[in-house]
């Protein structure tokens, strides 16, 4: 039988391996948002305008209260473009989060995606979070591609590819995502280098 302190001890050694690997991967997040911003397509003062756009409609969002109590919503912006993703119980609910978005500054377009339903459980956000590791991953590796030029969203087991992007990358990320375990479907919402 394990005693109080044995039982402590495991879990705070647990605790500080779980910190760690946080801690090493803000700091790899870190080193590859630096290298990514290189070879991005987007100049760097469209990069800092995505994550402003992210944080402000977040904020504006989570201050409705409706929205922030009843409903699961996902934020992205890429090259001023926002992506809405998420469930949330009524039609109503769903139109007002488009609103805020479109409300934001520097919004360009918005393509709202979020579908009226319960929350989503934190097994399939957990799903969701590995298929697009997993898509991310490929895309990468993928010689035909310049991955890192790719957003990878996933709600539901559907796969959102934004971007800015060849048709012919486009359609090659497409495939790639489709070829990957536990997608059910996938959408482009890219903008077209050609």
């Amino acid at each position: 039988m394990r005693t109080y302190l044995e039982t402590t001890m495991g879990a705070v050694l647990l605790a500080a391996l779980v910190l760690l690997q946080g801690c090493v991967a803000v700091a790899a997040g870190g080193a590859v948002a630096g290298a990514s911003a290189a070879v991005d397509r987007r100049t760097t003062g469209t990069l800092v305008e995505d994550e402003s756009i992210e944080l402000k409609a977040v904020r504006a969002i989570m201050a409705d209260k409706d929205l922030n109590s009843q409903s699961h919503l996902n934020v992205t912006s890429y090259n001023t473009v926002v992506l809405l993703t998420g469930e949330t119980p009524t039609d109503e609910l769903r139109q007002r989060a488009e609103q805020i978005a479109r409300g934001v500054d520097k919004v360009t377009t918005v393509h709202n995606e979020i579908t009226v339903a319960a929350p989503s459980s934190m097994m399939t956000r957990s799903s969701d979070t590995v298929i697009t590791s997993k898509v991310k991953t490929k895309l990468l590796a993928d010689k035909n591609i310049e991955g890192v030029n790719i957003k990878v969203v996933t709600e539901n087991g559907v796969v959102y590819l934004m971007g800015l992007a060849s048709r012919a990358e486009a359609e090659r990320a497409t495939e790639v995502a489709r070829q990957t375990g536990g997608v059910q479907k996938v959408v482009k919402v890219f903008q077209y280098t050609d």
